[in-house]
């Protein structure tokens, strides 16, 4: 029992022995007691005062009992274990609140050398403290003109938790003592704001002639191919929870089976996103998805022009994107010759370098899902899943321009299925790209022949 109540008690006995005439009348015929009243002693007694006695005594020993229940399982030095039928909810929110996330942001993170500084970081809310302060700065204007009840850092960093954990809105709120509306409107403004305001600040296709170079050199050293300036993949993502019609829900229904939003991107040799689009269903297959995409369309009316050309065999070669054979051939997309290595050998050979440079956005794709760990479980709604992978994607950048560590990374299944079909439309493009492609393959055959001939 609380030493201070036990104090509160003796102190009643005390009083009590004072003011009970029956007690004080027996005192002065008798020897002291050698104990305190006993409690029939009291409840016989014919004085008011036992009334008061037990009444201040069941007020204090309820007070006693509240106050112990409220006290914090860490007040005692002596207690090391949380009590069984005590609830986390009050103690695990405090690591959440704002106040908690302060003392941690600007009392305690300078005092932390760098490295765990920035490994404490990465564990809470997927990026380092530095990459982490460039967001802030970046979105505090926006969140600011919303006249969000909340800091701006704080709003950041508790979206990065849910996109980093995949938390729901839910965890969130139960673990910052928020209303989970209130967590999934912040989450639905950072991540529009992540989209596109700062889309186009990090995501950009290489037009100009430094970052052009650039890229098609390291694919160059990756693959012995000319002019590649970047590798094409799609890959579904799985959203939780959608109420849809059957008729619907297929069209959702992904080739491994569950529902989910199709993600295409392009990646350069850096593993850096410098297109997104998530515009199709994940029943969609990647041709129909690529051939929605803004960026097909700027490929065939001639908006992107890049000045970077490579005379191979008589062919002038423009930098090219690569991709699998579920990619329609075209001047613009290179796909290999077969999918299961039945061409000559120099087709084979320009084959297993093509899909050596487009491992980089299987990696890429694998590297974003394993960082953001919502992207394998989207529990955003379907309204909000566009802007939420494109919101991811941009993270992701952020984190290759800052030489983020890269986890282990999680990979979807190896691709399958048939060659995709050349639309009408598209064959002026297939054709140019047919004589493109052999010529990119005898000329790279004939080279590693000659280099192989000279090694011996």
């Amino acid at each position: 029992m609380d030493e201070t109540f036990l104090l509160m008690l003796s102190n009643l006995f005390h009083l009590h022995n004072s003011f009970d005439p029956t007690l004080l009348s027996s005192a002065s015929s008798s020897p002291p007691p050698p104990s305190s009243p006993s409690p029939s002693s009291l409840i016989t007694s014919s004085s008011p005062a036992p009334i008061v006695f037990f009444t201040l005594a069941s007020l204090l020993s309820f007070l006693a009992a509240s106050s112990s229940k409220k006290r914090p399982l860490n007040s005692s030095p002596s207690s090391k274990k949380r009590e069984p039928n005590s609830s986390p909810s009050s103690s695990s929110s405090s690591h959440f609140s704002v106040a908690a996330f302060r003392a941690l942001s600007t009392d305690h993170i300078w005092s932390l050398d760098a490295p765990i500084r920035d490994a404490q970081w990465r564990s809470l809310y997927g990026l380092s403290y530095p990459v982490f302060t460039t967001v802030v700065e970046k979105l505090k204007p926006f969140i600011t003109a919303s006249n969000l009840s909340l800091p701006s850092d704080y709003a950041v960093a508790m979206v990065l938790s849910r996109l980093s954990h995949g938390y729901s809105a839910k965890t969130i709120a139960s673990r910052s003592s928020l209303d989970p509306y209130l967590v999934s409107k912040i989450t639905n403004m950072v991540t529009r704001l992540l989209a596109t305001k700062l889309y186009p600040e990090f995501i950009k296709i290489p037009v100009s002639r430094r970052r052009l170079i650039e890229t098609t050199q390291g694919f160059e050293e990756l693959t012995s191919l000319p002019n590649i300036c970047g590798a094409i993949d799609g890959s579904p993502v799985k959203v939780r929870g959608l109420k849809l019609d059957r008729n619907s829900m297929n069209s959702y229904k992904c080739k491994y089976g569950y529902v989910s939003v199709l993600l295409q991107v392009v990646a350069d040799h850096r593993k850096m996103f410098w297109d997104v689009c998530v515009k199709a269903p994940g029943g969609a297959d990647d041709a129909t998805h690529f051939r929605d995409s803004l960026l097909y369309n700027s490929f065939t009316s001639g908006d992107i022009l890049w000045d970077k050309v490579t005379n191979v065999r008589g062919h002038h070669v423009r930098p090219y994107i690569v991709g699998d054979w579920c990619y329609p051939l075209s001047s613009f997309l290179m796909a290999p010759f077969s999918p299961d290595g039945a061409g000559t050998p120099a087709q084979n050979l320009f084959d297993g370098m093509l899909m050596k440079g487009r491992s980089v956005v299987v990696d890429a794709i694998g590297l974003l899902k394993t960082r953001w760990r919502i992207l394998q479980d989207l529990n955003v709604g379907l309204n909000h899943a566009p802007q939420t992978v494109v919101a991811c994607c941009v993270l992701h950048n952020l984190c290759q321009i800052a030489r983020e560590p890269e986890p282990e990374i999680r990979k979807d299944p190896d691709e399958s299925g048939a060659s995709a079909r050349v639309l009408e439309s598209e064959k002026q493009y297939y054709y140019f790209g047919e004589s493109l492609r052999q010529a990119l393959a005898d000329d790279l055959h004939q080279r590693l022949s000659s280099r192989q001939a000279m090694d011996f």
